[in-house]
């Protein structure tokens, strides 16, 4: 990609927007973020040489304001945990929308599989049906509808990236980090939440911000609304993550419990993020695998760094590990 490097990135302090971040840094992008009190922020993430701007995703103006000069938002922003996505998703991403119309800017958004209902799996295509079955998906496929509009008549263009369930040292907010392992714990116990013999999809974030990061250095070649999958780690049985993790914790007696998923059910009308995740119960019970050729196709090859590796780096990053 050549002229003007300058990138906004929506959810900065997050797992995928906060790789994306430090990445486009790496390849000498100037870099902006958006954040309520960027002064509170730990050292480390204000060393990354990255422009650290005061506002908030919810504010129209303050998005307008950051956006300028640039010519590509990453918008990764989400609601703290699983509060109100209703009432807020919808909003960041029209205050996205409108600036980068203003600029004429590329909106990248990392996509996910709930846009897709049990009807499409298990082989997903960057076209296969959308009629996802909840809440979240209805809202995920509702982004990318007003995105497609925008693409197509408002002056800005669009790149979304569907991948798998993320894992990395940053990604705490995900099935990895929050039923697999404990974070800041060694690995004593694990809690699997797929069925026996059933094959998922993990997407480690490095890889998803590679991806994103090279298709965006291939911007003039891309469609005004691009869309792409990734193939990221297929387990085929459900058995290859856990034995990834027996391996780099060291020990291979690591019992595994199955997610108690009847429970959850049970106390999903009081408990909001049991109510997500219940939600969820599907794409664990049915095979899901994203199919990669177009991505391929462009690129050439995917960025796959080996399990074992992408394991380790993300149990040292959660501090279940200790270095070295």
């Amino acid at each position: 990609m050549t002229g003007n490097r300058t990138a906004l990135v929506l959810g900065a302090t997050g797992g995928i927007g906060g790789t994306v971040a430090r990445l486009l840094r790496q390849r000498g992008w100037g870099v902006r973020a958006l954040n309520r009190n960027p002064e509170a922020l730990p050292a480390a993430h204000r060393a990354q040489g990255i422009e650290w701007l005061r506002g908030d995703a919810m504010s129209a103006a303050d998005v307008a304001r950051a956006a300028e000069g640039v010519s590509v938002m990453v918008h990764a922003v989400n609601p703290p945990g699983y509060r109100n996505w209703g009432e807020l998703v919808l909003p960041m991403l029209d205050n996205t929308i409108a600036a980068a119309r203003a600029r004429g800017a590329r909106i990248v958004l990392p996509g996910t599989v709930y846009n897709f209902g049990p009807d499409a799996l298990p082989d997903l295509s960057e076209d296969s049906p959308q009629r996802p079955v909840t809440a979240k998906g209805k809202i995920r496929v509702e982004m990318e509808r007003r995105l497609r509009v925008a693409a197509s008549s408002e002056g800005c263009s669009v790149l979304i990236v569907r991948a798998g369930d993320f894992f990395g040292p940053d990604a705490a907010n995900n099935w990895f980090s929050q039923a697999l392992v404990k974070p800041g714990r060694p690995v004593a116990r694990m809690t699997y939440p797929g069925a026996a013999g059933i094959g998922h999809q993990w997407a480690y974030l490095p890889d998803v911000a590679e991806t994103m990061v090279r298709l965006l250095e291939r911007s003039a070649d891309l469609e005004p609304f691009a869309v792409f999958h990734m193939q990221g780690h297929w387990d085929a049985d459900g058995t290859e993550m856990v034995e990834a993790v027996r391996r780099n914790a060291g020990n291979p007696g690591i019992k595994v419990a199955r997610m108690p998923w009847g429970l959850m059910r049970l106390a999903s009308p009081f408990v909001a993020i049991f109510r997500e995740l219940a939600e969820m119960r599907y794409l664990w019970e049915l095979p899901v695998r994203m199919n990669n050729r177009r991505l391929v196709a462009t690129l050439g090859a995917e960025p796959h760094t080996p399990l074992d590796e992408a394991v380790r780096a993300t149990l040292l990053g959660l501090g279940c590990l200790r270095a070295g």
